[in-house]
């Protein structure tokens, strides 16, 4: 069984930053990829940015909304995946979840992920 522990979300005004995480443990998956979502009120889950986790280093992928705002990161040793959110604003409020991916390589498909963590809120306010 894997579970997947995210922290650090809270209430943050507009233009500041917040750092999640997510931690992983259980069955040894270690080198698929990894991803983080999000959920607004009233709207569908979607994809927020990507890493690949194999052993020559992590690709990222980001979603046209936060690039360049947010820049996700991992540290394998502690089997922890990161993402740093600057320049916040109000649309940025969601729940955020990390995910572990059933594949190698980059991916924005829900689908494509079968491991979630129970999702940290994230609130921006104006």
């Amino acid at each position: 069984q894997v579970q997947l522990v995210e922290a650090g979300g809270g209430l943050v005004q507009a233009g500041g930053s917040l750092r999640l995480s997510c931690t992983a443990s259980g069955r040894t998956f270690s080198t698929y990829s990894r991803g983080w979502f999000r959920q607004a009120p009233g709207k569908e889950r979607e994809f927020v940015a990507a890493i690949t986790w194999t052993w020559s280093g992590g690709t990222t992928h980001y979603a046209d909304s936060v690039k360049g705002r947010f820049t996700i990161s991992r540290d394998s040793a502690k089997n922890t995946m990161y993402l740093q959110m600057n320049l916040l604003k109000p649309e940025d409020t969601a729940v955020y979840y990390c995910a572990v991916a059933r594949r190698f390589g980059i991916t924005e498909g829900e689908d494509d992920y079968n491991y979630w963590g129970q999702g940290t809120q994230v609130t921006v306010s104006s």
